[in-house]
């Protein structure tokens, strides 16, 4: 009887190629093939290391078509490994379906550790990691965008959120709307890279220097937002919430009291009016 291949999930460098780990190159040496995001930019990886594999693209637009092939190339035999474009695969990245898959016909899957850029930008925060919520990239549209973060205004745990070079000035001026211009924020900018940033301080002060450095909006980034405080943090955070949502429906000085009444937030903090 045939005895079933291992499907490897195997993390790449998020910048520094000399972040791939022995065992993670060794892993993508011995494999039979390689499910890769975008074979284009894991072929240029592989050949910086000399490694000559064939490439199985695997994006979010083909991957409940492919999962049952590769789960039956894995029952033949072949040991494949899943890789994104950078970091470890399925954090913000495709493959949970292949590896879901996979363990529902009682195959082996194996992780390969290595980078991820949640929790590089963590590791170097100074924000408190015991507890951290990862929420990837906010809605595109910014009703969305804004409706998400007001439900997350008074979560106490730290929050970790992706966003792109072209949304990132929005999305800070949601930031200091949703969680206050006084929240503890780090960005990290270019992780691993050579342009590597990491700004930190309330979110006002990180949201200009953005503003005013072009620089400083370019690359891909890591926002790392501090909780909630369990007292009074919460209360404001979540006064806002409601206000936010009732204004949709009440004038705003109504809104902001019925906000207050209801959280036990300041009045004052929700609404500056009369």
């Amino acid at each position: 009887m045939q005895t079933p291949g291992t499907l490897h999930v195997v993390a790449t460098p998020i910048g520094n190629l000399a972040d791939l780990s022995p065992r993670a190159l060794d892993t993508l040496r011995t494999v039979d093939a390689i499910c890769a995001e975008d074979t284009r930019h894991t072929r240029q990886l592989l050949a910086h290391f000399g490694v000559e594999k064939p490439l199985i693209a695997l994006h979010q637009h083909n991957e409940d078509a492919q999962a049952g092939q590769l789960v039956a190339r894995l029952r033949e035999g072949q040991s494949l490994a899943l890789v994104s474009d950078a970091g470890t695969p399925l954090v913000s990245d495709p493959g949970f379906r292949l590896v879901r898959a996979a363990r529902e016909a009682g195959l082996r899957v194996s992780p390969v550790p290595g980078p991820c850029a949640a929790i590089a930008a963590l590791s170097v925060a100074g924000i408190a990691s015991d507890r951290f919520v990862f929420e990837g990239f906010l809605p595109a549209k910014a009703g969305a965008r804004r409706e998400r973060l007001s439900q997350l205004a008074a979560e106490t745990r730290t929050l970790i959120f992706y966003e792109s070079a072209h949304r990132i000035e929005e999305t800070l001026a949601d930031f200091a709307a949703a969680f206050g211009p006084q929240r503890p924020l780090v960005l990290a900018r270019e992780l691993t890279k050579l342009f590597e940033t990491v700004l930190d301080g309330p979110v006002e002060r990180v949201r200009e220097v953005v503003g005013a450095d072009a620089n400083q909006r370019r690359g891909e980034f890591v926002l790392i937002v501090e909780g909630a405080g369990e007292d009074a943090d919460a209360r404001i955070a979540e006064g806002r919430r409601l206000y936010a949502r009732l204004c949709e429906y009440l004038k705003p000085s109504q809104a902001a009291k019925l906000a207050a009444e209801l959280s036990g937030a300041p009045r004052k903090a929700l609404y500056g009016g009369e």
